[in-house]
């Protein structure tokens, strides 16, 4: 029970960080384009998971059989899904992100049962299906541009991959500390993705950089949405099961959706509240699910 309420704590207070992470991208886009900001984010994150490891004297070895997990947690999660979840915030709005990523948990069933064996039951197929019209709705129908759409295809490509990094993160031994594991699979997307940043890094704006709302976001997005919402969130999937531990994510809408209506002055459209309905019941489901 006490593993049960920490895990669902962890969750919920990583869900919580990444709600709001979604307006901070939107600003800080506009200045750092996606690739770039995600390079940013890892370089300060490292930095502050090296600070913290040594402080706490982490022991550092990993053995040889799981190295090629956290490398592939770093390439799919760490990479390709900010990078993807960055590129559709910048195309789409915060609401949009905040809510399409939201289906990660049903997406998490699927790869729970391929790679954990974990039960494919009826619920979880209807779980799926549901979170998968949400997502259809929210970016295919109503009076969205070609921009947004094509956000709306990288934020479902975020979530995918997301998703199957969030069942890996369960074949590692939970006693591994993560800070540790989290600090290595940084490092992999930090090295995949450095030699795509430095060509085009000459190309920023340094002047804008120095902006408070700019530098300010960049660390935000570094220490609290990475480092932290990080740890968090490995450390909650070790203490619950793949299928119920995604539905903390619906801490993400509630959260991003509050401050885009709050700070951007984003609006709410039918559509929208119908997709993401269908998706809360569709990981709803997943809750409610007898194990």
């Amino acid at each position: 029970m006490k593993n049960t309420f920490l895990g669902s704590l962890y969750l919920i207070l990583a869900s919580s960080i990444w709600g709001g992470m979604y307006v901070v991208v939107k600003v800080v886009v506009s200045v750092i384009p996606p690739l770039e900001l995600v390079w940013m984010r890892y370089l300060v994150a490292i930095v502050a998971l090296l600070i913290i490891g040594f402080i706490t004297r982490q022991k550092w070895r990993i053995e040889k059989r799981y190295v090629l997990i956290i490398i592939a947690i770093g390439i799919i999660g760490n990479a390709i899904s900010i990078v993807a979840q960055e590129t559709g915030t910048m195309l789409s709005t915060a609401q949009m992100g905040a809510i399409i990523t939201s289906s990660t948990p049903a997406f998490m069933v699927i790869f729970a049962r391929l790679i954990l064996n974990e039960r494919f039951t009826l619920k979880k197929s209807i779980s799926v299906c549901l979170a998968t019209i949400g997502v259809l709705l929210i970016v295919g129908i109503g009076d969205v541009n070609m921009s947004s759409k094509l956000g709306g295809i990288a934020l479902v490509i975020a979530a995918l991959t997301w998703a199957l990094m969030s069942v890996l993160v369960k074949r590692l031994p939970s006693d591994y500390s993560q800070i540790v594991v989290t600090t290595y699979s940084i490092l992999v997307a930090l090295i995949v993705l450095t030699p795509f940043v430095l060509p085009r890094l000459q190309a920023i704006n340094i002047s804008q950089l120095t902006h408070p709302t700019i530098w300010g976001g960049v660390l935000y997005l570094g220490i609290i949405s990475t480092a932290c919402g990080f740890l968090l969130w490995n450390r909650g999937l070790q203490m619950l099961n793949a299928s119920s531990g995604g539905i903390f994510f619906f801490f993400q809408p509630v959260v991003g959706t509050l401050l885009g209506w709050l700070i951007l002055g984003e609006n709410i459209g039918v559509t929208f509240w119908i997709g993401s309905s269908l998706i809360f019941i569709g990981v709803l489901f997943v809750i409610i699910e007898k194990k």
